[in-house]
């Protein structure tokens, strides 16, 4: 294991749940590789050269950025083995030239140090160079989630911008609920089940349907007295006129 961040971490363990034997981790933490590798019955490691050549599978879970750096590293001497990548927006041929077999194993979740996740419910896509890799790589993704699928690198890149408005986005505005509804006097549990219905409902029915509030009829009553509540944040203020203007255009298409 290539990484010993949150999906390295959940990647790992639930490898490892599923009988996969871990040779070693490699972080440039020597605390976050040594925590990872007692999990994994694992030896810990923290530079490139210090990563062996006996494994089957390197996998790949660093941040984007140290992509171009690591591969050329790690691929070198090792290029008969099977190399994955877990990033959502970074293309398979980023191994290209450098490996003879590679591949994607991306899982579509938010993760978070200190919080398990049934991986099984996870769905992941995956993507390979060849069939040797695309069995390798099926494998370890079906060992781990009831929910593999196929995916190009073109595709991935729209799966994670998606992500990013469905997870990141959405969850900044959780933050900025928060915040609001502090101002109140009143704590942010108070919109726990309102949450837990909105991200419910679009289990059963498209977004677009689940869709409510004052922006989907353009009460401009309600709509003005909430913007001058958020007079204290400009930026948010605007944000809040944007995401209305947003809704209630969609709303008009229906």
């Amino acid at each position: 294991m290539v990484g010993a961040g949150r999906l390295a971490t959940q990647l790992g363990r639930a490898l490892h749940e599923q009988g996969h034997d871990f040779l070693q981790v490699f972080s440039r933490t020597e605390e976050a590789a040594g925590r990872l590798a007692d999990a994994l019955g694992a030896t810990p490691v923290t530079s490139i050269g210090q990563v062996g050549s006996s494994a089957d599978v390197y996998v790949v879970a660093l941040k984007d950025s140290a992509l171009p750096e690591v591969i050329p590293a790690l691929c070198k001497g090792r290029e008969q083995k099977v190399f994955a990548h877990t990033a959502g927006s970074v293309p398979m041929d980023a191994f290209e030239g450098m490996a003879l077999h590679y591949g994607v194993l991306y899982p579509v979740q938010t993760f978070s140090m200190g919080r398990d996740v049934d991986f099984s419910e996870i769905p992941c896509l995956v993507e390979a160079n060849d069939d040797y890799a695309a069995m390798t790589i099926g494998q370890l993704a079906s060992s781990v989630s009831r929910d593999v699928r196929p995916a190009s690198s073109e595709q991935r890149k729209y799966v994670h911008l998606a992500a990013v408005f469905a997870c990141n986005f959405a969850n900044h505005c959780y933050d900025l609920a928060s915040g609001i509804v502090e101002r109140s006097g009143l704590p942010f549990d108070v919109l726990l089940p309102l949450i837990g219905e909105t991200a419910a409902k679009v289990r059963d029915m498209p977004p677009a349907e689940a869709q409510t509030g004052p922006a989907v009829r353009y009460d401009e009553n309600v709509i003005r007295e909430q913007s001058r509540l958020l007079s204290y944040s400009p930026f948010v203020k605007d944000l809040y006129e944007r995401m209305t203007l947003s809704i209630h255009g969609k709303s008009l298409k229906k």
